[in-house]
Order: structure tokens, then sequence, then C-alpha cells
């Protein structure tokens, strides 16, 4: 018996997994905010399928919807859901699509190492600085007690999901905000501007902030005046409390593509390895169950 198992060991050992086999590529683009999330997983999934060529584009959700709805691309990473618009586009492409969330995020404001007057903000005070025709120029625009220094305004460009998400939470209508402010895709470039500058704001996904927290400091949210302040932590965005910036975070997945084994693969191995990797580049992990059910989905997407 027991040689039998050493050879059922070794037999096994021998015979490379089906990931090791296959070949081919997996285009994606899309969400900066999701994109290290989604980059640790293609690391992590060269380990067994290494003839895989996994390609990853950084251009916001919007942006990588773009492509994604013409059948451009296989998968979109997304720090919101996908629009009406999009939808409509996708069915005029004949592109269909799956939904899968993959993480917890909580957008975070943040400020420089050295401002040492911003104690916490309302989203009255957030709606104040960030709505269309501020008049917030200086810190003293927002509280008299503040600095009466410039405020230096940092944020996503407008196919980001982040600034969709944002927009809509503070501003009560996505796509609506002041447009005089530094905006990039590259989340790191918004971190830069906070660190040299100790009069500018930003807000951007959790990961970057945790990547950086040494550095800059992030701002608690109070819903309202009377409200208890609250901070982005993996506590706060996973249990809600963090209001009203917590939000899940999703790829999403071109059905077609899934008949492509290299596709297939690397999806199935995104959601078997979220939970695990999400951490280790600062989101929140959903829950084990959600996950295994978007397993079982994904499998009989692949059976039809």
């Amino acid at each position: 018996m027991k040689l039998i198992l050493l050879l059922l060991v070794i037999f096994s050992f021998a015979i490379p997994s089906l990931a090791a086999k296959t070949t081919g590529k997996v285009i994606i683009d899309g969400s900066s905010t999701v994109f290290p999330i989604t980059e640790a997983i293609a690391e992590d999934f060269r380990k067994v399928a290494p003839r895989v060529r996994v390609a990853i584009g950084v251009s916001g959700t919007g942006g990588g919807f773009k492509k994604f709805v013409k059948g451009e691309s296989d998968i979109n990473n997304a720090s919101r859901q996908i629009k009406a618009s999009e939808v409509a586009l996708a069915k005029k492409h004949n592109v269909k699509y799956e939904e899968f969330a993959v993480a917890y995020d909580g957008i975070t404001i943040v400020i420089n190492d050295k401002n040492d007057w911003v104690d916490y903000l309302t989203v009255a005070e957030l709606k104040k600085i960030w709505q269309p025709g501020s008049k917030v120029k200086t810190w003293k625009d927002i509280r008299k007690s503040w600095p009466d220094k410039e405020i230096r305004l940092y944020g996503p460009g407008t196919d980001s999901g982040t600034f969709d998400y944002f927009t809509e939470a503070i501003n009560g209508k996505s796509h609506v905000s002041r447009s005089d402010y530094t905006k990039s895709e590259d989340d790191n470039i918004l971190v830069q501007g906070v660190l040299e500058d100790p009069y500018a704001l930003a807000y951007f996904g959790y990961a970057y902030y945790e990547e950086n927290r040494k550095k800059i400091k992030s701002v608690p949210i109070k819903v309202d005046a009377k409200a208890v302040a609250v901070s982005p932590t993996v506590t706060t965005i996973n249990n809600g409390s963090y209001k009203p910036l917590s939000r899940e975070i999703y790829i999403y997945v071109n059905p077609a593509s899934l008949k492509r084994e290299s596709v297939y693969e690397f999806t199935k191995h995104y959601l078997s390895a979220a939970k695990r990797l999400v951490t280790d580049v600062g989101y929140i992990p959903l829950k084990e169950d959600a996950y295994n059910k978007s397993l079982s989905r994904l499998e009989k997407l692949r059976s039809k």
C-alpha cells in the first residue's frame, strides 16, 4: 500500500498541471484602483502558468470599459459598477459580461504629514471643496481657524471609477465636480503631489494610502457635524462604518473570452487567490463564501 501511494505521489508530480501547460494571453485594462490586486494575481499566476502572457493596462475604469464593450479586452478592472450607457454599447457590439466583486475599498482623503490643523472633514465640507463652482481657494475657506493658504487639490481623472464613485457619494451626482485640480489616472502621481506639498489634499484608493501611510496622513470623515469621525481602516471599510466612501471593487469578464484556456485559468486563479493576495496589497477581502459563489458561477459559465 505504501509503495502504491508513493508511486501515485511521484506520478502526480510528473504530470504538469493544466495551468502549467496552458498557453496564450489575457488582455486586461481599466481601474488604477484595482490594478494592484490584478498585478499581484498576475504575478502569482505566472508561478503556475508561466507560458501565459498577461497584459495589464491602466486607463481608468471608464477608459477600460470603452475597450471592453467593443470586445478589445478580456477583463476590465472596475472600481464601480458598469453604467447603463456602457451596457448599451456592449449590447450594440454583442459583448456580454460577468461582474465579479473581488475586494472592499475605502476612498481615502489624504493630506501632507506636516498638516497639523485638519482633525476631520465632514461630508458637507468635502462637498464644499469639490462641488462645481466651489469658492474654496484656501484652507481658511473651509474653516476660519485654518491657515489662509492656498489649498492644492489632487484627484483621479474623469475616466476613473473612483472619480465616478466619489462625485456621486459627495456631490450627489456622478461626474459632477470642480475641474481646477491636478488630475491623473496614476494614483502614484497623486500620492507624490501630497508628499511634496504641505497644503495639498487628495483622494484615491485605500491601498495607495496604506502603501504610503508612514509619509502621508488620512483624514477621518464625519457623515454630519454631530457624527463620530471615522478613519479608513480594514475594520471600518469592511463593516461599512467608514461612510459614505466604502465600496466593493470588481473585475468584469467577457464570457466569450472564457472559452480560451488562458483567460479561464487566469480568472479561476484570480477568484481562488484573491482572499490571500488582496490583503497583501492593502485592500480588504470579501468573505470566503463570496469568492466560493463566484467560482461556482465561473464553472457554470465555462460549461455553457
